[in-house]
């Protein structure tokens, strides 16, 4: 481990900032070491290509390139997983905005301000949200660039529930190329004591969303697709954070539950 671990540090060194990794489950601590073991390329797994106007919050993180998504709740704010940012000084990310491609088109615009959760946890990723002010504002209200809706503070979402997770992520676990467009993916809310006894040892707290099909596998999100959009009723209510791989039967993906952080968001926005 050690071994892999160093030869990712090298391997990221020479080949400069590319897509983040979903964080893998906990008891597989691979890839929650996010600057040197990153992956490149891919995207959301079993999902479709998101056609102009269906996901006009949806942004990407950038360094020299695509690393992390995030979505737009106000035109000085983006809200993204703490373990996309945290560490990491607002002269060091941009923002492309109002394009379904994360390396061309729509506008760039610098981060001014980072603010990672004060809770969160690298080992267990609870609390993995956070927010970026921008240092110019968005412009909104074009096909591409429009803010959504903040969840009602402590609401939740059912299980069985339709959700909608979108990003740039890998096309499948741990291969793929980077994709020209933005892509999207419907998956259903898993029950969280149910999902708690798929991963075990009590791993997904009440801060956390569970979402994938069970039994076979096949849809959710992936490297690549952290921090992005989880929308529900034309809401956010999740942000990509973790999983045990991508698209695996009996392991879930999981979202950071945006409810439970209205207080916080108002806090430190005013939003």
């Amino acid at each position: 481990m050690k071994f892999v671990i160093a030869f990712c540090l090298v391997t990221a060194a020479i080949a400069g900032p590319v897509p983040d990794l979903k964080p893998y489950h906990p008891m597989h601590r691979l890839g929650l070491n996010f600057e040197s073991a990153r992956q490149t390329d891919g995207f959301i797994v079993g999902g479709v290509q998101v056609g102009s106007g269906e996901a006009p919050w949806q942004v990407s993180l950038q360094r020299s390139s695509h690393f992390c998504g995030g979505t737009i709740i106000d035109a000085n704010w983006v809200l993204t997983a703490a373990h996309c940012v945290s560490g990491t000084s607002p002269s060091q990310i941009s923002i492309r905005y109002n394009s379904l491609k994360h390396n061309s088109g729509g506008s760039v615009v610098k981060a001014s301000a980072i603010y990672a959760h004060e809770g969160y946890s690298s080992w267990t990723l609870d609390n993995d949200i956070a927010l970026i002010k921008v240092a110019t504002p968005f412009t909104l209200g074009q096909t591409n660039a429009e803010k959504i809706a903040l969840p009602t503070g402590g609401s939740d979402v059912s299980a069985g529930s339709s959700i909608t997770v979108s990003g740039w992520g890998y096309l499948k676990e741990g291969s793929g190329s980077l994709p020209t467009n933005l892509m999207k993916v419907s998956v259903n809310v898993v029950d969280r004591n149910e999902c708690n006894g798929y991963y075990g040892d009590n791993q997904i707290t009440t801060n956390m969303i569970c979402a994938g099909d069970v039994q076979n596998g096949g849809k959710d999100s992936c490297q690549g697709d952290s921090g992005g959009p989880v929308t529900y009723n034309n809401q956010v209510v999740g942000a990509v954070s973790w999983g045990y791989g991508c698209a695996r039967p009996g392991y879930p993906g999981v979202y950071t539950r945006v409810a439970n952080y209205r207080d916080w968001i108002k806090n430190k926005s005013g939003l």
